[in-house]
């Protein structure tokens, strides 16, 4: 089985709205795939001689374009990128917000195999084609639509604000203010991760604890139960690419120093949330499928929650990176506020979450979140991230989630030992 390396890639900026600038699925796939394959070392020229030697395919991550932007068949789609697509083997990859994870571990699983040498994965979602009541319903179909979203308003701050109500139901012991105001503290250290990064949807904006703590006024209502504006991530527009790599890829090409995945876990937990919820009375995880993916990820890796540098893990909202603290190890489940009030996951902390901004700070375009995690751990622990660099990072792990934590995907990303 051939080790998989990652050569690198790009996202575009996701504080951009491609509708206001007049363009469309083909103008943000051109400028992503020549950023990513330059950000790679690649060009269309290697594209087109690999795919000459049945070496290359392709893998598209996307949630809902045919709602947001009328188009299905994205895998072909990538013809309209540049004639170097003709003839690559390419398809699309859904699985909500964890789309282009699931697109990463088809990538990474033909590389395994032996059967292709170099594969591109894009992730993308335009969200901002729709207003925001619209959105909100689309969202809804990555629940049980029928059962849980369809007439509902903003069905997926209203899940989450449910997760919040079930945090505190399954650890009485926890306060709720104490719980509050680590959501809000949770909040201010994404939107302030965020200012460090460039590409980073919320770079200017602004949040104290003060202002997170606030909710259920003016300029913070609450949009989902105890969940407010604050605690929500944001609607985005965005593309990320990412080049996988074999062993013998590298070899040919003189290439060192890339990073490798080291280890990935892959679980689905019940669809309907009542059901995820039954299911947990079991054991002490509020989310024990996403808690057994991370496990299977360690277990593959050889590593352990001690050997991690960095941590990319799904805000969707605050509620979900509390819930999360404890699935990754960086917490025992009941106690995650002791991650958050000990400054441990801050930027400058022990194991840092989150310093791209995560989704709330960065952005969520749900189709490209997946891949955007996994390339900002290969900035991470190549020293590449600039502003937002966590010092010495050599291993990091991102967890992806999938609707309301019913797919979940960890990566493990390291450099060779």
């Amino acid at each position: 089985m051939s080790e998989v390396y990652i050569l690198g890639g790009a996202q575009t900026d996701f504080e951009r709205n491609w509708k206001k600038e007049g363009k469309g699925i083909a103008a943000l796939l051109k400028e992503a795939m020549a950023d990513g394959l330059a950000g790679a070392g690649l060009d269309f020229d290697d594209i087109r001689k690999l795919n000459g030697e049945n070496r290359v395919a392709c893998f598209v991550g996307n949630f809902l374009a045919e709602k947001y932007t009328d188009q299905g068949h994205l895998g072909a789609f990538l013809t309209e990128v540049d004639p170097a697509f003709y003839g690559v083997p390419s398809a699309r990859y859904e699985a909500a917000c964890a789309s282009s994870s699931v697109a990463l571990d088809a990538a990474a699983t033909k590389i395994r195999a032996g059967e292709y040498d170099l594969c591109l994965v894009v992730g993308w979602e335009l969200m901002k084609t729709v207003d925001s009541r619209t959105g909100g319903d689309y969202l809804g179909r990555a629940a049980y639509y029928e059962k849980e979203a369809r007439g509902m308003e903003m069905p997926f701050p209203k899940l989450f604000g449910r997760l919040a109500d079930e945090t505190l139901r399954k650890y009485p012991r926890l306060e709720e203010k104490r719980y509050m105001d680590a959501l809000a503290a949770i909040s201010c250290l994404n939107y302030g991760n965020a200012r460090r990064n460039p590409l980073a949807q919320t770079r200017k904006w602004f949040m104290s604890m003060a202002q997170a703590s606030a909710r259920g006024t003016e300029t913070n209502p609450l949009v989902g139960g105890r969940l407010a504006v604050s605690d929500c991530s944001q609607i985005t527009d965005g593309a990320a690419v990412v080049a996988l790599a074999s062993g013998s890829f590298l070899r040919e090409r003189g290439i060192t120093g890339k990073p490798l995945v080291k280890g990935f876990g892959h679980r689905v937990a019940p669809f309907r949330f009542d059901r995820k919820m039954a299911d947990a009375e079991h054991g002490p995880y509020l989310l024990p499928w996403t808690r057994q993916t991370a496990l299977d990820a360690y277990e593959r890796s050889g590593l352990t929650v001690s050997d991690m540098d960095v941590f990319e893990i799904h805000d969707c909202f605050t509620s979900s990176e509390y819930a999360l603290l404890s699935a990754i190890g960086l917490a025992e489940p009941g106690r995650e506020y002791e991650a958050v009030e000990s400054g441990m996951i801050s930027f400058r902390g022990t194991k840092p979450v989150n310093p791209s901004g995560g989704l709330i700070g960065c952005g969520h375009p749900v189709g490209a979140s997946g891949a955007r995690m996994f390339l900002d751990l290969y900035r991470q622990v190549t020293g590449t991230a600039g502003d937002y660099q966590v010092p010495k990072a050599r291993n990091g792990l991102m967890l992806n989630l999938g609707g309301t934590a019913t797919t979940n995907y960890v990566f493990i990303v390291g450099m060779p030992d």
